[in-house]
C-alpha cells in the first residue's frame, strides 16, 4: 500500500536521534530558507521532491508539492522541477502496481514500515539494510550474511557438463583470432590550443574548426586529442598487447615475421573527428610507439558507412532482393551509444574471415587499459595469453545445471586490478564491500551481487573432480567490456547482439539478446586464468574522477533499460532474470522508476549535505534531462525501446544473410561477389594505419 509506502520514505528522511539515522538535518528547511544562489535553489528541489514523496506522512508535503509547482512554471528551474514533479505520480503509481499485483511484495513493504517506525531498530545496521533491500533490491538479501554459501550455490547454478569437447580448438590463435578493442575520441581540453599541439598542419587546422562544431555524441572519459602519451589509452593499450605477442614469440607461438590483427573502432564526439581520426591516430603512433607485432586497421563511422554504401547495401540488393536494405543496415557502425560500437567488433569478424583472411575463426575484445600480464600468467597458470585460447573447451557442447543444451561459443576471462597483482593473478576486482552504506546504497548497493559473481565465476578454478575443465566447467553470464571473444562460427549461426541505445553495461547486455533462443543456446565458457591486469587507476584517475556523475546517472538509466529490454525479449521476464541473476539481474528491476528516483534523490541530498554543492547541482541536472529522455524511451507497452530492439534484430539478420550470400557466391566464383570483394580489399586497405612519414 502507498501508505505504507510513504512512510517509508517520511522515517527514511527525518532526522532520527544516534547513530543510526541516515538523515542529520530536517530537509523541509531548505524549502522555505532564503535561497541565495543556484545551489541552494538546487538542493531546495531535491529536498521538496523527498518531501513531497512521504504524502500525508510528512507535514511538509503540501508545501513541498507547491514549490515545486511553482518552480516548474519559472524558465530556468522548469526542467528539475517538472522532473520531480513527474516522478512522485510515477513512484506511487509502480507502488500501488506492485502491492496490487503481488501480495508478497506489499508484505515486505509493510514489514519495513513497521521495521522502521521503531526507532530503536535503526541502531540495527545489517538488518535495517536487509529489509530495505528486500522492497528495493532483492537481489543482496542474504549475501552478507552467507558469503560462502551463496558463493557455491552460483557456482553450482553456474556448472556446466561437458558432453563434447570442442574437436577443431584453435591451434593458432595469434593468426586465428582478430583482436578488437575500441577508441573514444573528443576535442582538445579546452586549456589546450590546437595551435600548440606536436601534429601536422592539417589536423591542427582541422582541430581549431571542429572544436567549434556541436557535441552530437558523450562518452563517460574520451580521449582528448593531443592529451600527454602517457594519459593515451590508445598508445598505453597498443604497446601493452604488442608486447605480450612478443613474449608469445619467445614461447614460439608466433613464427618470426608473423603479425596478428587488431580493428579498433574509433567512436567520436564532434563529427569532424570521423575525418582526421586515422591521421591523427598514426601520427600519435608514429611519434611514441614502435608497434612491430600488430597491424592496426580503424573504423570511423564514415568508414563504416562506406561498407554499407560499397558492399552490404549492394549485396543485399542483389542476393536477397531487398529494396533500400541501407536503413536496415545502418546497425552497422560505431558512433552513438556503447551498444553500437560493442556489436560493430564482433560483427566485422564474419565480414574479415570472408572478405580477407578465410583463417580468422573467432575475434577478442580487450579494452585499452587491460593488460596480459603474461610472466603472472605462465607462473601462475602454467598457459601464457595465447596459449589459454587453444582450450578445446572454447567450442565445446554441454549441459548446464538446468539440463539445458549449451554451445560455450563465447569465452570470457577475468581482470585483476595493478595494485592486487602482487598478491594473485586470482585476486577479485571487485571484493565484498566491508563499509558502512551510504543513503542510497540502501536502495540499490549492485557492487554486493557483483562481488558475489566475480567470486563464483571469475575466480573459479578447474582443480577439482566436479570442476575440472574436461568434464566440467563454468559458464558465464557476467563478463567484463574486455577479456571477451567469439567464435565466427557461433557468431554467424546465433547472431548475438547489444541493441544501439544500451548506453551502459553493453556487455551484460549481449548475452540477453540470445539466452531465451529454443533449442541450443550460445554461451560463454569462462577460461580459468585467463586474466588480464586492469591498470585504468595506473594511468588515468583524473579521467575516471571527471566523469564520475555522468557515469552515476548511466548507471541509473540501465536499470531502466534493462528492466525493459528484459520486457521487450520475453513475457517470462521472471524466468529470464532468474538466469542472469545476481549481478546482470540486479539491473532487471520490478520497481525500476522507484529505484532510480530513490537512488537520485539520496545521492544528491548527500552531496549536498557532504558541502558538494556544485556537483550536486551538476547531477541534477544532467539526471532530470538524461533519465527523463529516458523514461520517454521506454514508456508504454510499444515503447520506442522495443521498437529500436525488434528494428535491430532484423537488421542483424539482413547483415548475417548477406554476408552467406555473398560468401556463396565468392565460393562460387560469381564476378559480382568477386567484384564486392575487391571493393572490400579496398575499403579495409584504407583502414590500415601507416606508420611511415608524417
Amino acid at each position: 500500500m502507498n501508505e505504507h509506502f510513504e512512510s517509508i520514505i517520511c522515517k527514511l528522511i527525518q532526522p532520527q536521534e544516534g547513530k543510526g539515522s541516515l538523515f542529520a538535518f530536517d530537509l523541509s528547511e531548505h524549502i522555505d530558507r532564503e535561497h541565495t544562489d543556484n545551489t541552494d535553489v538546487g538542493q531546495a528541489l531535491n529536498s521538496a521532491f523527498l518531501v513531497a514523496l512521504a504524502g500525508s506522512m510528512h507535514p511538509a508535503s503540501e508545501r513541498a508539492k507547491r514549490f515545486l509547482a511553482l518552480l516548474s512554471e519559472t524558465a530556468e528551474w522548469a526542467d528539475v522541477a517538472s522532473f520531480y514533479l513527474k516522478g512522485i505520480d510515477l513512484v506511487h503509481q509502480e507502488i500501488e502496481s506492485m502491492c496490487t499485483h503481488d501480495p508478497d511484495f506489499t508484505k515486505r513493504l509493510n514489514t519495513l514500515s513497521q521495521w522502521l517506525s521503531h526507532n530503536e531498530n535503526w541502531f540495527e545496521a545489517e538488518e535495517t539494510a536487509e529489509k530495505m533491500w528486500s522492497v528495493f533490491f532483492p537481489e543482496a538479501t542474504g549475501i552478507r550474511a552467507h558469503k560462502k554459501e551463496r558463493v557455491q550455490a552460483l557456482r553450482a547454478k553456474r556448472t556446466v557438463t561437458v558432453t563434447k569437447l570442442n574437436t577443431a580448438p584453435l591451434t593458432d590463435p595469434a593468426r586465428q583470432i582478430l583482436f578488437t578493442s575500441n577508441v573514444l575520441l573528443t576535442t582538445p581540453a579546452p586549456s589546450t590550443s590546437p595551435d600548440d599541439l606536436p601534429f601536422s598542419h592539417y589536423i591542427r587546422k582541422r582541430l581549431v574548426e571542429i572544436s567549434r562544431e556541436p557535441q552530437f555524441h558523450w562518452y563517460d572519459h574520451p580521449i582528448q586529442v593531443g592529451v600527454v602519451p602517457e594519459k593515451n589509452e590508445v598508445l598505453y593499450g597498443l604497446r601493452a598487447l604488442d608486447a605480450a605477442l612478443e613474449f608469445e614469440r619467445t614461447r614460439g607461438n608466433i613464427p618470426p615475421q608473423g603479425k596478428t590483427v587488431c580493428v579498433l573502432s574509433v567512436s567520436v564526439t564532434h563529427q569532424g573527428l570521423q575525418e582526421i581520426a586515422k591521421k591523427y591516430l598514426e601520427e600519435e603512433l608514429a611519434r611514441s610507439v614502435s608497434l612491430k607485432n600488430i597491424d592496426i586497421y580503424v573504423f570511423t563511422e564514415a568508414d563504416t558507412m562506406r561498407v554499407i554504401d560499397d558492399i552490404l547495401a549492394p549485396a543485399a540488393a542483389y542476393y536477397l532482393h531487398r529494396d533500400n536494405p541501407k536503413e536496415l543496415l545502418s546497425v552497422f557502425g560505431v558512433d552513438g551509444e556503447y551498444g553500437r560500437h560493442y556489436s560493430f567488433l564482433k560483427a566485422i569478424t564474419p565480414f574479415w574471415s570472408i572478405f580477407l583472411q578465410p583463417e580468422i575463426r573467432a575475434t577478442f575484445k580487450i579494452d585499452l587499459d587491460q593488460v596480459f600480464p603474461q610472466r603472472e600468467l605462465v607462473d601462475q597458470t602454467g598457459a601464457s595469453a595465447l596459449e589459454h585460447f587453444k582450450t578445446p573447451l572454447w567450442g565445446a557442447q554441454g549441459l548446464d545445471s538446468n539440463e539445458q543444451p549449451v554451445e560455450l561459443g563465447m569465452i570470457a576471462g577475468a581482470l585483476v586490478d595493478e595494485a592486487d597483482i602482487g598478491k594473485s593473478l586470482f585476486t577479485p576486482d571487485v571484493p565484498f564491500p566491508n563499509r558502512g552504506l551510504s543513503l542510497d546504497e540502501y536502495i540499490f548497493l549492485s557492487t554486493l551481487p557483483q562481488a558475489l559473481s566475480t567470486e563464483a565465476e571469475m575466480m573459479a578454478r578447474y582443480t577439482r573432480d566436479n570442476l575440472d575443465g574436461q568434464r566440467s566447467c563454468i559458464q558465464r553470464i557476467h563478463v567484463t567490456g574486455g577479456t571477451n571473444g567469439i567464435l565466427v562460427d557461433s557468431l554467424r549461426r546465433y547472431r548475438p547482439f547489444t541493441p544501439s541505445f544500451i548506453g551502459r553495461a553493453e556487455d551484460q547486455a549481449y548475452i540477453l539478446s540470445t539466452l531465451l533462443n529454443p533449442g541450443t543456446q550460445l554461451a560463454y565458457v569462462h577460461e580459468a586464468g585467463l586474466i588480464m591486469r586492469h591498470d585504468k587507476e595506473a594511468f588515468a584517475q583524473e579521467a575516471i574522477e571527471s566523469a564520475y556523475l555522468g557515469k552515476l546517472v548511466g548507471d541509473y538509466i540501465r536499470i531502466l533499460y534493462f528492466s525493459a529490454y528484459a520486457g521487450a525479449l520475453t513475457n517470462d521476464v521472471a524466468k529470464l532474470k532468474d538466469t542472469v541473476d545476481p549481478f546482470t539481474g540486479c539491473f532487471i528491476s520490478r520497481i525500476p522508476i522507484t529505484v532510480v528516483y530513490l537512488r537520485l534523490g539520496f545521492k544528491t541530498a548527500s552531496l549536498f549535505a557532504e558541502g558538494k554543492k556544485e556537483q550536486g547541482l551538476e547531477f541534477i541536472r544532467i539526471g532530470a534531462q538524461r533519465i527523463s529522455a529516458a523514461l520517454d524511451f521506454i514508456r508504454g507497452e510499444n515503447s520506442k525501446l522495443k521498437h529500436g530492439y525488434e528494428k535491430e534484430r532484423l537488421s542483424w539478420n539482413l547483415y548475417y544473410d548477406t554476408l552467406s550470400a555473398v560468401e556463396n557466391g565468392i565460393d562460387k566464383g560469381d564476378g559480382f561477389a568477386l567484384e564486392l570483394q575487391k571493393k572490400a580489399h579496398r575499403i579495409i586497405k584504407q583502414c590500415t594505419i601507416s606508420f611511415g612519414s608524417r
